[in-house]
């Protein structure tokens, strides 16, 4: 495998874990909208990954976002009769966001986006020394 595909592979990382810390950021600012535009309460969103294969060679080509999807999971209820969307018995639906799953994905997502981060930096170092090989 040389550089540059390597390079390729690690970037369709970079952007599929962009696309995850944007879904993760999107929970955490909603983990307490009770009525959303379409009228609903916030589901929360998660994301998959899938492989996928370089088109040339047939390898390994790197990853992509497959889905997003929201989470069928219910949220909790609580009782406020004085919140603008509570019903009949002052019960509010509240979104299925929990914030310590959300922090935990953050720092995973963080974590390999980073590491995928000096992945390249590793692979441009490779090819500079690479380079410099020659010119002795």
């Amino acid at each position: 495998m040389n550089v540059i595909s390597a390079s390729n592979i690690t970037s369709s990382a970079l952007n599929a874990e962009k696309t995850r810390l944007d879904i993760v950021a999107e929970n955490i600012a909603n983990a307490n909208t009770t009525k959303g535009p379409d009228g609903l309460t916030y589901q929360r969103k998660t994301v998959s990954f899938e492989s996928v294969a370089d088109q040339v060679f047939g390898g390994p080509g790197g990853v992509r976002v497959g889905t997003v999807s929201k989470d069928d999971k219910p949220g909790s209820t609580i009782y406020n009769p004085s919140h603008p969307h509570a019903d009949k018995n002052g019960m509010v639906t509240m979104p299925n966001v929990n914030l310590a799953y959300e922090m935990v994905d953050l720092m995973s997502a963080s974590h390999s986006y980073e590491a995928n981060l000096a992945v390249i930096r590793n692979a441009r170092q490779m090819a500079s020394q690479a380079l410099s090989i020659g010119r002795f």
